[in-house]
């Protein structure tokens, strides 16, 4: 089975985005980050697609980053930049395999996959089935409409796992007030439906048999509107949530570095795929 089930609606004029690892709660690994750029970028080259939609299989909207993964990604970091510190490789060599390590930097940056469907012109619509963490709760903010499943949550547990969130860190404070941003990055709190609506963070909740259908219901109210016309209020719409970007980006790159570089990095994804508590070392 593929990772993505891509689906044009042509009559009606939107898509259906579904992240399609459900075996892994839909976590961001495998070949659905590249499937999804894939898709978005003949979504966005289609003159006959107006609006899309984004949800996933299963019982999860999506887990986040897939740390297994993370685990041996790290490892693999690790060892080049020992390599590197010994001399055994040259600093081109090292940004050329920490890239390929990393998958290619997808999702670093404000040109990764990670803004893909806020930066696409297009509106998308977030259909949260169940469980959105990290990067999962990072993928459904990164839609312009967010509606969520009474039996799902969401949360940016990365503070338990030693790392930092992803886009999440640079969004939330532009769509949440702040004190709700900080609440949710600082306690990787696990965010219920009823209290996502109350800070702003969803739109509407819904009973689990009304999402698709409230989902694609506001795809079609949208697709009757005329296209350069709903595209441009999402240009203008999105301006001060884009603004400076790529400076925040350039702090957080030092930061990551920062964090990137403790102990407690590598031994918060370890501990999850040992099923563990974490020993945090500080440091």
């Amino acid at each position: 089975m593929p990772d993505l089930l891509y689906e044009k609606q042509l009559s009606d004029h939107y898509a259906t985005f579904t992240m399609n690892r459900p075996e892994r709660l839909n976590a961001l690994g495998g070949s659905l980050q590249r499937d999804l750029q894939l898709a978005l970028n003949d979504f966005n080259n289609d003159r006959e697609m107006w609006a899309g939609i984004l949800t996933g299989a299963g019982r999860a909207f999506s887990a986040g980053a897939d740390l297994r993964e993370m685990a041996d990604r790290n490892a693999r970091v690790a060892e080049i930049n020992t390599r590197f510190e010994r001399g055994e490789i040259t600093s081109d060599q090292r940004a050329e395999q920490l890239l390929e390590a990393r998958g290619g930097g997808a999702g670093a940056g404000p040109s990764g996959t990670l803004f893909s469907f806020s930066r696409s012109p297009k509106p998308f619509i977030a259909a949260i089935n169940g469980l959105a963490v990290g990067g999962g709760t990072e993928r459904a903010i990164d839609c312009d409409i967010r509606i969520i499943s009474t039996e799902a949550y969401m949360g940016l547990f990365e503070v338990k796992r030693g790392i930092l969130p992803g886009s999440g860190i640079h969004v939330l404070s532009r769509i949440l007030p702040y004190g709700e941003a900080m609440y949710v990055g600082l306690t990787g709190d696990r965010i219920s439906p009823q209290e996502c609506l109350r800070i702003g963070l969803v739109h509407e909740v819904v009973p689990p048999e009304r999402l698709m259908p409230r989902a694609i219901e506001i795809a079609k109210m949208i697709c009757e509107n005329a296209p350069i016309a709903v595209q441009g209020v999402k240009a203008i719409g999105q301006f001060w949530r884009q603004y400076d970007m790529d400076g925040q980006y350039r702090l957080s790159e030092w930061v990551n570095r920062w964090v990137g570089a403790s102990e407690d990095s590598k031994e918060g994804p370890r501990a999850f795929s040992e099923k563990r508590q974490p020993k945090w070392q500080n440091r």
